[in-house]
This record gives structure tokens, sequence and C-alpha cells, in this order.
């Protein structure tokens, strides 16, 4: 069975320079579809499971990291970037596939042979978790160059869903859903406004640095809830506060969870 990729590039002609790159090197590889933006990406993933997907970062609709947490399928992810020796770090010692613009053809025949290695072998993709969350924070506005100033008064974008794998299956979780996270010794537990809960290795402090600050509250040092999902504040008779949460899960299984406020963030509900 052939080999197949998907570029996404908002500009249609570092598309078709990628396109004739791998035409000469890599000739046997079938352009399954392009994308123009994140979004189209994702479907374009969606729908065709391309082996390989070459994603660069800035774009419209969805960046290439955030088309990256999407990707349900075994699709290889490359990443083209115009970033900098600070993002290119992060790159290599997460041991994943990227290229820097303007891509040569002496670095992408080396990404070209560690991909062919890799499907050979029958290596599956590497876990692009840890390097999501670092590049995520280190590039909080995907849509700036570093060393240019932004002056645009674009929005900064925040994590839009949470991957958490159980079993088999991968969960696509929407923040939205979540109720609240807590430490749970080496993961963190995300507990959902459905009542279902999953395990994910990424840090609480890491999740904090990603999340819309005006939704998501530290409450506490293992502890970070999604204030839509806050019912009020108690106090109890030593005057410790504590945050109640609206009802999680349905019918005889609803909860309603009480969550300690530690002193440090005390002062965060005077107003409530």
């Amino acid at each position: 069975m052939p080999h197949t990729a998907l570029i996404a590039d908002d500009e249609p002609h570092l598309v078709k320079y990628l396109q004739d790159k791998l035409a000469a090197l890599w000739p046997e590889l079938q352009i399954v579809a392009t994308a123009r933006n994140g979004l189209e990406a994702l479907k374009g993933i969606a729908e065709h499971a391309p082996t390989v997907a070459f994603l660069d970062i800035k774009m419209p609709g969805a960046t290439g990291l955030e088309v990256a947490q999407g990707i349900e399928t075994d699709t290889q992810v490359v990443f083209v970037t115009a970033y900098d020796q600070f993002a290119i770090e992060a790159f290599e010692r997460d041991a994943a596939d990227y290229l820097l613009k303007p891509v040569t053809d002496e670095r992408l025949a080396r990404t070209i042979d560690k991909l062919k290695r890799r499907l050979s072998e029958g290596t599956s993709a590497p876990d692009l978790a840890a390097l999501l969350n670092q590049l995520t924070r280190v590039l909080p506005a995907a849509g700036s160059v570093p060393g240019q100033p932004s002056g645009t008064g674009e929005a900064r974008k925040y994590l839009r869903w949470v991957r958490a794998s159980r079993g088999d299956l991968t969960h696509q979780i929407a923040v939205g859903d979540v109720a609240y996270f807590e430490s749970d010794d080496k993961y963190t537990v995300v507990h959902t406004t459905v009542g279902g809960e999953h395990l994910i290795r990424t840090a609480l402090s890491e999740l904090a640095a990603e999340l819309d600050p005006e939704i998501f509250w530290q409450i506490h040092r293992g502890t970070l809830v999604n204030m839509a999902h806050v019912a009020g504040t108690r106090r109890d008779e030593a005057s410790r506060l504590f945050v109640r949460m609206k009802p999680i899960g349905s019918g005889s299984s609803a909860r309603t969870p009480e969550l300690p406020v530690s002193r440090a963030y005390v002062h965060l509900f005077k107003q409530m």
C-alpha cells in the first residue's frame, strides 16, 4: 500500500514548493490532500488518514500544534516552522520531525530517510504530548515570529481540548467540558462535567500555563477549576474555604464535590 501525505500551509507557493521537493526526493509518496488552514488540515487528516502530515505551525483557524493535538490516526507529523533555535531545540529533545523554512533538499532528505526507516520498522509516531505542551508555552501566540513585535492585537490562543488515552482509545475532551483538574502523583486527573474521569501525564503547572486564566483558576497546589462550573463557596467551622462545584454527572450518580482552597488563593474569592 503506497504511503500518502497531506501538506498544510496558508501560503500556496510554499505548498507547491514542498510538493515539488517531495516529488523529486520521494516520488512514490502520494500527496492526497493540501490544506490552507488548520481546520482544513484537521478535516483532511480525518478523511484521508495520511501516512505523513506536513504541518506549518503558523496557520489560521488552528495552528499546526493544535492540529497535531487533534490527530486520532497513526499519521506521522512533520512540523514546518520559521521559528528560531529555541523552538528547534524543543523539537530535537522530543525526537519530533521538523523542517525549518526555507526547506532545503538536504534537510528534507534527512527527514524522508527518518520517516522511511520508521515506517519500514513499523514504529509508531512519537508521543508528541510533552513537545506540544512545551511549544504551546514557548510560542503562546503561534501567529507571531519570535524577534518581531506582534502589534496585531490578536488574542492569545489557549488550549481548546485535552487528549487522554484509555486502553486503545484516545479521548478528545473539550476544555469547556472539564469541571476541574486534580494532581494525582505522576498524573493529572481530568474530571469532566458528565462525571467521567481521565488520566493525563501533563503536569498541572503546564496546564495552568496553557488555559485561559479568566476561566480556569488555580485554587490549590493540586487543583485547577473551571469557574463556569463553580456553584459557589463555603466556609467551615474553622473558616477554611471550599469551592462547591455544580452537579457533575447525572441521575443517582451525580455529585457536587467541594474542593479546598489553599490560603494562597483565598483572595481570589473575596468578591464572591
